[in-house]
């Protein structure tokens, strides 16, 4: 389980915002989920779980963003994934039952479900829709880390960046003016997102800000020229 304690069970958001989950399930099965999980509220920077630890339940993230990164060689961080709402986190080593390979921990203050294995693999054994649902989020993730290793180790400098940067709109979209990322990243963060040095990456967002296709003011990225930012992702 998470390093968590109870005192920071909370009653928002509830369990049934996890469409994926939810859903699918008869109402006796939810009845189930909601007698026996737990909500837990981290705050920003705070680890969710670390490499090595071996997970006895299954992570919802109800709300925040997380990120998830391993140490590489010579002490650097590497982001594999930048986790939103209502994905699972943590769960490859949960069904692989074996240890996390990397750690999750809070960029913005989230909420977490947490629902113990037994009941997991009750919902597992008799809910095939809940299964499939489980095999398809596997699925897609996989699909991406294998398309991620591949741009991330064979396009430059510019196109590592340009397709992160696409990846977090992806991830998190816009804040209601439309261009402004509606995530904030530290250089360090966006340098470990996107396989580069930090005084690469900061070089890098610099030559796009002078391209005109981004804005930059601390930690708050404004996308102008999607199109062109695309371009730059796919020349590499």
């Amino acid at each position: 389980m998470p390093k968590k304690n109870t005192n920071n069970l909370i009653a928002e958001p509830t369990i049934k915002d996890i469409s994926q989950l939810y859903d699918v399930l008869t109402e006796e099965e939810k009845e189930k989920v909601l007698n026996n999980h737990k909500i837990l509220r981290f705050k920003k920077n705070e680890v969710i779980y670390e490499e090595g630890e071996v997970p006895d339940g299954l992570l919802c993230l109800g709300s925040g963003k997380v990120k998830v990164y391993k140490v590489g060689f010579g002490g650097r961080d590497q982001i594999v994934r930048m986790a939103n709402p209502t994905s699972f986190i943590g769960y490859r080593a949960f069904f692989a039952k074996g240890p996390h390979v990397a750690s999750a921990v809070v960029i913005e203050p989230c909420v977490i479900f947490y629902i113990p294995k037994a009941i997991v693999f009750e919902l597992l054994e008799s809910n095939h829709q809940f299964s499939l649902n489980i095999i398809r989020s596997l699925a897609q993730e996989l699909g991406f880390s294998r398309y991620r290793t591949v741009t991330l180790t064979q396009k430059h400098i510019r196109g590592r960046l340009a397709e992160s940067l696409l990846v977090l709109k992806d991830i998190y979209g816009f804040e209601e003016d439309g261009i402004t990322l509606n995530v904030y990243l530290s250089r360090e963060d966006l340098a470990n997102f996107s396989n580069m040095t930090t005084s690469n990456a900061i070089r890098t967002l610099s030559t796009f800000v002078n391209e005109k296709v981004i804005t930059v003011d601390g930690r708050i990225i404004r996308i102008l020229d999607t199109e062109k930012l695309d371009k730059i992702s796919k020349l590499g």
